[in-house]
């Protein structure tokens, strides 16, 4: 099974990815700056990316499986979108 990230799909994963490394690196600055750096910092950011990145490579990857072929898309897009506004909203406290 290969991974099936076209068009949309594709790009919405990148903004995906970008917020969460925007999000990680103004972690990071927020932490070095107060001096109160440590790992739990980097622990949160790969929890993040098994509980929020992972399930919408799993759907990308079952849309072959949809015999509507838009079904998985929708939640694909509704995931993503979820994951953007979580992280934008992060990135504005």
């Amino acid at each position: 099974m290969t991974l099936e990230l076209t068009g949309l799909m594709l790009y919405s994963m990148w903004v995906v990815l970008g917020l969460m490394g925007l999000s990680f690196l103004v972690g990071l600055y927020h932490s070095l700056k107060a001096g109160t750096f440590s790992s739990s910092l980097i622990l949160a950011y790969l929890q993040d990316l098994l509980f929020y990145v992972f399930p919408l490579f799993l759907l990308a990857n079952m849309t072959s499986l949809d015999p509507t072929g838009w079904i998985l898309l929708i939640t694909y897009y509704v995931g993503a979108l979820g994951v953007v506004l979580k992280y934008l909203a992060s990135l504005k406290k």
